[in-house]
């Protein structure tokens, strides 16, 4: 059995299933992956892939715990090898974060500024996507963490440090009734178009589910990727936007008004997401405590079980 082997199943499992795209990914040749998989197959006496017509279409029940072996063991080579260049390098190499567009816009700028100009040899890539995509960029080891809301499919290999919660808040062009009414209701805002965020986010499907509880079917006109996007369509007429309150800005966003929700809508959560065996460098410590200083880096080793 070979390590190698071991990667590509993993590979696979991330590329939808898809041989060519895993073999890209790999460098590698498609025959060559798939004799690979076929040589850890007969070695372990047992098919991991379900196939059709020599299609793989999914993984076989002990295919699952042989992903889930096969994951683990690749992150865990990841973090010796970060290990190893991290003890080398000191305060210098790659630091790369997952995040949202709302974080990477309204809470990361004065956090990365103070960070760069403490860290000058540490080059810091910000990978953006929905909180699913980016707790899968930590899971498979391509980003050190994520900033993120709660997402609807687990991830059990991750740990979730939580670390303020977002507030919504409506957004209406000025002078729309909704800004004027005397009691916001989630009846009220009912009454109108919204526009709000795409279901992989947990602000959408927080606010979809107090709508439910009311008994409510709200038109959504629109789902946007970003509370930017949003704004844009809110001030043009399109619909009344459901934000996190934190991205609403009076100076700003001319044209728009905004009322607080935080009574009509629940929170979110927003945790810092990192591997159990995450390597915890004195600078990731150091940007943790930015975003969240009452994570201090004790709080952080136990919650990985580190400490």
């Amino acid at each position: 059995m070979k390590l190698q082997q071991l990667r590509y199943v993993v590979e696979i499992v991330r590329h939808g299933n898809h041989l060519s795209a895993a073999a890209e990914a790999l460098h590698t040749s498609q025959p060559g992956v798939s004799r690979q998989i076929q040589l850890l197959e007969q070695e372990l006496g047992f098919e991991i892939f379900l196939r059709t017509r020599n299609r793989i279409i999914d993984l076989t029940e002990p295919g699952r715990t042989v992903f889930s072996i096969a994951q683990r063991i690749s992150t865990e080579i990841a973090a010796l090898k970060a290990l190893k260049e991290d003890i080398h390098a000191g305060a210098r190499g790659v630091f790369t974060i997952g995040t949202t567009h709302t974080h990477a816009r309204y809470v990361l700028p004065k956090v990365v500024e103070r960070f760069v100009a403490k860290y000058p040899d540490v080059k810091l890539v910000l990978r953006q996507g929905h909180p699913e995509e980016i707790c899968d960029l930590v899971d498979a080891g391509d980003a050190d963490l994520a900033i993120a809301t709660d997402t609807t499919r687990q991830f059990p290999n991750l740990v979730k440090l939580p670390c303020f919660d977002l507030e919504r808040c409506i957004v209406a062009p000025l002078g729309h009734p909704v800004l004027g009414v005397q009691k916001l209701t989630i009846e009220e805002i009912a009454k109108y178009p919204i526009i709000t965020y795409d279901s992989h986010y947990s602000g959408r499907w927080k606010v979809m589910k107090a709508f439910s509880d009311a008994g409510i079917e709200p038109k959504i006109v629109m789902s946007g990727i970003d509370a930017d996007v949003s704004k844009t369509y809110v001030g043009l007429g399109l619909g009344i936007g459901i934000l996190a309150r934190l991205t609403y800005d009076e100076k700003l966003d001319a044209g728009i008004g905004a009322r607080d929700a935080s009574t009509i809508f629940p929170s979110s959560t927003v945790n810092i997401v990192l591997r159990p065996n995450t390597y915890l460098r004195p600078y990731l410590l150091d940007f943790i405590q930015s975003i969240a200083p009452s994570l201090t880096a004790s709080k952080i080793r136990a919650a990985l079980g580190q400490g």
